[in-house]
């Protein structure tokens, strides 16, 4: 008779909870039996920890061998309890001292060679084993760098079964080849078939792709250039409507260089979503950019918001955490998928509901709709080169809800660009890093001002706060209000028309809006001029 028990963590979403893995040998016939509410791939570990057990050189326990996940009413699924359940497995029958393995967290596949194996969401596992008091972590060795990003937790990094056993047993660690020299991107198993592409994020992750990309490419277009500033400095949701080749893309893929870097603690948030999700690029464990996702309108509610069968992941909007989501062609998109965002928009995060239980994933990002006008893209009030009959253009624009659109902040025509803007020289527009530094300096302002609160950023400040506690000008809102009067804007666009002219003065450097930021705001809200400059500094 043995006994021994070590621990592993179950992810439920970007949480985790720590498993005690106990494995008790009685006299009998030999068999495997694996109990604690484990999950189909969790179950075929049994032949997995077998065959690595017995291909590293150890001798597998002829007896029964029982092995318990607790607490059971916890559902378990993945690969990564391999680890734990062999060295429970070689504690009970002695081969590993029990009392080496009480305190240490373990977590990794194992091949049958016996190589341990990469698997997702080792930060947040991590950060749950430091949480719940561990100490000491073992992880393959190609995620030890991610693992040591959690602060007072000592991580070991293995190749092989062997070398664990090894470094367990005070015995000489045998050298094993790195699979690097075999296999390129050992995490490339990790990631789900076609994830990249279905929520658009880019290979090399966060905002690799904007390398190059500069701010002063975009010819003309000062309305855009300022709303894009200011949905940078303050967080605010952005609708860019024009003709095709106007600039919308161009002017969404440039948000996220004029947004300033991720904290440490945005950092491990972003991290924790994309190790998760299986997206971390290799050789770079910490995700320190603002993300930048960009799904096809082809994408479906789940790829959108998150969820699958089986267990939930991640969907876009929890991977642009932080940084920017850009929906291109909005029109295009299911208006069930577009209508599903109206909840993270307003909460910053997503809570999906399965029969296995509810997982909850962060939803905090920067929305960028962009869109033509019409179903040809030439409809203008400036123009007539539009052939499409009114209703199909009622038709064509009725696919964005209201409900949707109250929630974007800001809303701008992107104009044609005309011969005379695109052949004129020395006409460029300020790079990226002279804007980067004034919304680095309104989102400092923001974050003195907001500094006892719980809010970071003038979009997450809710409506009674600004009524009660930070005030506009006197008279500032009185042209704001009328609007409200007239129906022109909702109670929930009062609030917003009043977070974005805040974002206006901390851009301006005034200690609070007065009438010209405001009414900036109200144009940018709703797209009518109203005969102020829409540069900001003008607003200075």
């Amino acid at each position: 008779m043995g006994f021994a028990r070590t621990c592993s963590v179950a992810l439920v979403g970007v949480d985790g909870v720590v498993v005690e893995v106990q494995a008790d040998l009685e006299p009998g016939i030999a068999a495997f039996t694996l109990v604690g509410l484990p999950d189909k791939s969790l179950t075929e570990s049994r032949d997995r920890v077998r065959a690595a057990v017995v291909n590293s050189g150890a001798e597998w326990p002829q007896k029964k061998l029982t092995v318990g996940l607790s607490p059971a009413s916890v559902p378990k699924g993945g690969s990564g309890f391999d680890l734990a359940i062999a060295c429970a497995a070689l504690g009970a029958a002695e081969r590993i001292d029990p009392r080496v393995l009480t305190d240490i967290v373990m977590i990794g596949e194992l091949g049958l060679d016996g190589r341990v194996r990469p698997v997702r969401g080792v930060l947040p596992a991590v950060l749950a084993a430091a949480d719940a008091g561990y100490e000491q972590v073992v992880v393959p060795e190609c995620a030890a760098a991610e693992a040591s990003l959690v602060p007072g937790v000592s991580v070991l990094g293995v190749r092989s079964l062997r070398q664990l056993i090894a470094v367990l047993t005070d015995e000489p660690v045998p050298e094993e080849d790195p699979d690097g020299e075999r296999r390129p991107d050992p995490l490339a198993g990790l990631r789900m078939p076609g994830t990249s592409a279905a929520t658009g994020m880019h290979g090399m992750g966060a905002t690799q792709h904007d390398h190059g990309h500069d701010l002063a490419d975009v010819v003309g277009q000062l309305s855009a250039r300022t709303a894009v500033e200011v949905a940078a400095a303050g967080g605010h949701h952005l609708f860019l409507e024009g003709p095709p080749g106007a600039g919308k893309t161009m002017l969404a893929e440039r948000l996220p260089a004029i947004l300033p870097p991720l904290s440490r603690g945005e950092s491990l948030e972003v991290t924790a979503v994309h190790s998760v999700a299986g997206l971390l690029p290799p050789g770079k464990p910490l995700v320190d950019v603002a993300p930048y996702c960009a799904p096809h309108h082809s994408a479906t509610m789940q790829a959108l918001v998150g969820g699958g069968q089986g267990v939930a992941r991640p969907g876009a909007v929890s991977l642009a955490h932080r940084g920017v989501l850009f929906l291109d062609e909005t029109p295009e998109f299911s208006s069930h998928a577009l209508d599903a965002l109206r909840q993270p928009l307003e909460s910053g995060h997503v809570v999906i509901a399965r029969s296995a239980g509810v997982v909850r994933f962060p939803a905090r990002f920067l929305m960028v709709l962009a869109a033509n006008p019409c179903p040809c893209g030439r409809f203008s009030q400036r123009d007539t080169l539009c052939e499409c009959p009114p209703s199909a253009i009622r038709r064509y624009q009725a696919r964005l809800s209201g409900p949707l659109l109250d929630r974007v902040d800001l809303r701008v025509e992107v104009d044609r660009v005309t011969r005379s803007q695109l052949t004129e020289r020395g006409a460029r527009g300020e790079s990226t890093e002279t804007v980067a530094d004034r919304v680095r300096g309104a989102r400092e302002r923001a974050a003195a001002r907001l500094a006892d609160t719980p809010w970071r950023t003038n979009s997450e400040v809710p409506g009674r706060e600004l009524r009660s506690r930070w005030f506009a000008s006197p008279g500032a809102m009185d042209d704001a209000e009328r609007s409200l009067e007239r129906g022109v804007l909702t109670a929930r666009g009062l609030d917003r028309v009043l977070r974005v002219a805040w974002t206006v003065a901390d851009l301006a450097g005034h200690d609070r809006p007065d009438a010209g930021d405001v009414t900036l705001a109200l144009q940018l809200r709703t797209g009518v001029p109203r005969g102020v400059p829409m540069a900001i500094g003008a607003c200075s």
